[in-house]
């Protein structure tokens, strides 16, 4: 780390780096849009340098004298070719490689922890999310040192945050929760540019923001002037210069940017009882010092840098708020539409002039033996990591192997699970940590939350631990296993996003489940997804869900998520309806987490309790694991006639409908077949992999749709329809889809399967009109 005032040398070495790295974002940008990259269907290819322009000199102070090899950094989206361009300056990228942003296969348009070649810690692009993530990831690491027992070495979690970027609600709920206020290794950078994607934005304040972060417990550090304006305003003039630039509202101070040195000397001093004096001050100035007073702020001043970060508070979290221009050192600083501009030829040449650079050789490095090269030596050998083993694969049992009876839900069946892998694999249980929005008790974690703990960063009093009557003991650890959230769905699936990560950035593997009702999943989806997408592996349990909900009401029934599930990367999704097949399903889950071939799940419980001798579990080993591997799989076949004349396909709650269906038929003389799906993600990924597209398990078709038994189908889900309708496609037989497509009403579960038709009554009139297609009357 630099001392707090860098000498003369030191400071100009940091400085050829910031000319540098300002460079070389710039050009990464120019070389994805040069004639040589033009789309062939005409698409634009683009890029941010105004935006990389902004936090150039930030990211040099942080990354050559201050950053550790502990500490992780979540650049904004925007800012990408300017992390490419300080891993180029450490020798993580070669000079053929900057040519290749948003190229196929090159760097990624946004930061990629999953898919660019150099070091990015924080997967962002969606904005807010990236801003938020090293919160998540800070209780990870925490999560993951504390069931290690290693000591807490654990490096500091740093944001850089474009301003715009706190409109975004995700930032307020992260910052409001209360656990982060205990979490001092954060430092959130606020690029405070003052303008957006469009415009600039008239009415932003920085002392309305810093005392909303001052209320959550954080502390606020700014840079707004550097220190060629705080010595200007020592001066005669000075302090109504500054008084001067204050008092300015965001857009003339933004036009200021954009005018010449001449145009200053007359705007500048306004009209003011002190414009004479500034009139003055002005005249002691030369032109480039001139220019130098509308564009002195402190977040382009290296100096200001280092002293804010060596005046970070570790025990709580920062953030600074760093004044910016956007475009900084660029023709198109300041202008309100610079956002994706990008430099004319003519401009890209001005600005290799002004560097010191060449267009035509863009990619060179500092000369061999130069002070610039010598620091970047050191740096690259500071902030070596050393390389994350592939932890061990944590033992999950595939099957208890006990019997399920009596009558219980999903739902239910989860917190039972959880006590069981204590009893049963210990060793899996110790890794295990479940996170819920406030919910835990609904979600029927209870005995699981009183077993296991809660865990915090230090440990607090149960006040209530006394009390016969609570029967939720909250009782707050270290080494606690159940992480509680305030109301924040958002928070949930990326704090869950992050644990899901520990094995690959620390190599402690953690098999998170997250619990939320699922109609919010909906609502958690982009984070959630996002997290997926950053490598995150984890659990993800809607519960409960559906038009199930009965009495909650269309407000809380829900639809779609069935659909999510299959469509969503990186995911296998699951909707059991019995107990049996849950806990199997969950097993296979927690299975495939913590290690380099693994996915993320989703889970679609219902509180609904079904009789679970329906389920016909065989008694024979045997044929209890065929069944397990194929309710694993997808699919089963619940019940097998001689010679079916229809099938009646279910999944979830109504499975117990359909079995009803079933034998109306029967008494009818219509012989169906019943098929129990558990996951229709696998099923269809089963039917992909049968045509030679995906990776699914194509064997479970021809055990649950075997070609001698292909006769018309009823599907049916508490969800939408369109989520089995591929099924019929499996024979190429004709179907009905039964499902609920409109918002859900309140009332019991059977005056609810009658509204939408998807009860014994409608199954069987589709199965009958399939049978018999011919008009009644």
């Amino acid at each position: 780390m630099m001392t707090r005032e860098p000498g003369v040398r030191r400071l100009e070495t940091l400085q050829a780096i910031e000319r540098k790295v300002l460079w070389l974002s710039t050009a990464i940008i120019d070389a994805a849009n040069a004639a040589g990259r033009k789309d062939p269907d005409g698409l634009k290819v683009g890029g941010h340098q105004a935006s990389s322009a902004s936090l150039a000199t930030i990211m040099t102070a942080l990354w050559f004298t201050t950053l550790t090899s502990e500490d992780r950094v979540s650049v904004k989206p925007h800012a990408s070719p300017v992390l490419h361009a300080i891993n180029y300056l450490l020798g993580e990228l070669d000079a053929d490689q900057l040519g290749t942003l948003r190229a196929f296969k090159g760097l990624q348009s946004y930061p990629s922890r999953s898919k660019d070649p150099d070091t990015v810690d924080y997967s962002t692009g969606s904005v807010g999310i990236g801003a938020t993530a090293p919160v998540w990831g800070a209780i990870a690491r925490r999560y993951a040192a504390d069931i290690a027992g290693n000591p807490r070495s654990i490096g500091r979690q740093y944001s850089l945050v474009g301003d715009a970027e706190l409109d975004e609600g995700a930032v307020w709920e992260a910052v409001l929760d209360q656990t982060v206020s205990e979490l001092g290794e954060i430092v959130w950078i606020v690029d405070f540019n003052r303008q957006s994607l469009d415009r600039v934005v008239p009415n932003i304040s920085a002392t309305r923001l810093q005392a909303m972060f001052q209320a959550a417990g954080w502390q606020v550090l700014t840079l707004k002037y550097g220190s060629f304006l705080s010595a200007l305003f020592d001066s005669p003039g000075g302090g109504a210069l500054e008084q001067r630039i204050d008092e300015m509202s965001n857009p003339e101070y933004q036009r200021l940017l954009r005018c010449s040195a001449t145009q200053l000397r007359d705007r500048l001093p306004g009209d003011g009882p002190n414009a004479d004096d500034i009139r003055a001050l002005l005249a002691r100035l030369d032109d480039a010092e001139v220019m130098r007073v509308i564009r002195g702020l402190a977040g382009h001043d290296i100096p200001s840098l280092v002293t804010a970060f060596e005046e970070i508070d570790d025990t709580r979290p920062t953030v600074i708020f760093a004044y910016t221009i956007k475009g900084h050192g660029l023709p198109t600083a300041g202008h309100p539409q610079n956002h994706s501009a990008l430099l004319k030829p003519e401009q890209f040449a001005q600005v290799a002039a002004e560097l010191g650079e060449s267009v035509d050789d863009r990619w060179r490095r500092f000369d061999e033996g130069s002070d610039a090269a010598a620091l970047c030596s050191l740096v690259a050998e500071r902030l070596q990591r050393p390389i994350t083993a592939p932890p061990a694969r944590v033992d999950v049992p595939r099957d208890f192997g006990r019997g399920i009876g009596g009558h219980a839900s999903t739902q239910q069946a989860l917190g039972r699970l959880l006590l069981d892998l204590t009893r049963r694999a210990p060793e899996a249980a110790r890794r295990v940590v479940t996170v819920a929005p406030d919910v835990a008790s609904s979600t029927n974690l209870g005995g699981w939350v009183n077993k296991a703990g809660v865990w915090s960063p230090s440990e607090k009093r149960d006040w209530f631990a006394d009390d016969a009557e609570t029967i939720l003991h909250w009782d707050e650890r270290p080494t606690g296993q159940h992480i509680e959230l305030g109301i924040a769905e958002v928070n949930l699936v990326s704090l869950l996003g992050e644990l899901g990560t520990t094995w690959s950035r620390w190599g402690e593997p953690v098999l998170p489940i997250g619990t939320l009702y699922d109609p919010f999943v909906t609502r958690a989806l982009e984070p959630w997804s996002f997290g997926v997408y950053g490598g995150g592996q984890s659990i993800l349990v809607g519960t409960p869900s559906g038009v199930t909900l009965a009495a909650e009401g269309g407000a809380h029934q829900s639809i779609i998520t069935p659909s999510i599930g299959i469509e969503q990367p990186g995911v296998v999704s699951f909707e059991p309806a019995f107990v049996q097949d849950f806990e199997w399903c969950m097993l296979d889950a927690l299975s495939r987490l913590g290690r380099p071939d693994g996915s993320s799940s989703y889970f679609r419980l219902t509180s609904r309790v079904l009789d679970q001798s329906l389920a016909a579990v065989p008694v024979d080993p045997a044929a209890r694991e065929r069944r397990r591997r194929q309710a694993v799989a997808g699919a089963y076949a619940l019940r097998r006639v001689e010679r079916p004349a229809v099938t009646l396909v279910g999944m979830g709650a109504l499975v117990p409908e359909v079995l009803t269906a079933a034998d109306r038929l029967h008494e009818m003389g219509v012989a169906a077949d019943v098929v129990c799906v558990t996951s229709a993600d696998r099923l269809y990924r089963a039917v992909r992999a049968r045509s030679g597209h995906g990776d699914g398990d194509a064997s479970i078709i021809e055990q649950v749709f075997p070609a001698d038994r292909a006769t018309p189908v009823v599907t049916v889900l508490d969800g939408h329809p369109h989520t089995l309708a591929f099924i019929a496609g499996i024979r190429g037989v004709r179907s009905v889809n039964l499902g609920v497509t409109e918002f859900g009403q309140t009332g019991t579960l059977q005056e609810l399967y009658r509204l939408h038709g998807i009860g014994p009554d409608a199954q069987v009139a589709a199965a009958l009109d399939l049978v018999d297609p011919s008009p009644v009357g």
